[in-house]
């Protein structure tokens, strides 16, 4: 059907073609049409270079009222996959699951404070993806909000008084003072 309608069509690599389309299909409980966004992905061979002897087809339909393009819209069904991370970090990295107060004010003023945090925390995080030698097994786009609370929050430190000034000690060979350093610069920064 896809070949047929002369869809949208792109060629990712040799051997894997892809058409992107849409239709009007009716649904009786809603009595009336709404459109399916299509991607069929027809694969000859494999990554490995192995030719296959029936090509391999794999379907995806969206079912959506967006007059977006097939392609936008494919896109945005996958970033709502990062949107619920995001609202997942929010109650349970931070314990905003269950809101502290039956008084609406006071659990709206938590849930302002929560954002903050939130937010502070996300841009520590973001600032250490393009660290260097960050002590992590493998580079990251992003950093989830309890990595960030576990390596640079909870840092284990003794706050010192000297000449009237407070300062922070660190450890000895502690693996993450670099990257709090570099963290605490930039956001000093700002």
């Amino acid at each position: 059907m896809a070949k047929n309608n002369k869809d949208i069509y792109c060629q990712e690599r040799e051997g894997k073609k892809v058409y992107y389309g849409s239709m009007m299909k009716y649904k009786k409980e809603l009595k009336r049409e709404i459109r399916v966004v299509y991607k069929i992905t027809e694969r000859t061979f494999g990554k490995d270079g192995q030719i296959f002897l029936v090509p391999q087809v794999e379907a995806e339909t969206y079912w959506t009222s967006l007059p977006d393009p097939p392609h936008v819209i494919e896109r945005l069904y996958h970033e709502h996959g990062t949107s619920e991370q995001f609202h997942s970090e929010l109650k349970t990295d931070l314990d905003l699951e269950r809101l502290p107060s039956g008084k609406f004010d006071t659990n709206n003023l938590v849930l302002h404070f929560g954002i903050v945090a939130y937010n502070l925390l996300r841009m520590i995080g973001q600032s250490t993806t393009r660290m260097q030698h960050v002590p992590l097994r493998k580079q990251a786009e992003r950093r989830r909000i309890r990595t960030v609370i576990q390596n640079l929050i909870t840092l284990a430190s003794r706050l010192v008084s000297h000449t009237r000034k407070k300062k922070l000690q660190f450890g000895k060979h502690s693996p993450w003072f670099e990257t709090f350093k570099q963290a605490y610069f930039v956001c000093l920064a700002r």
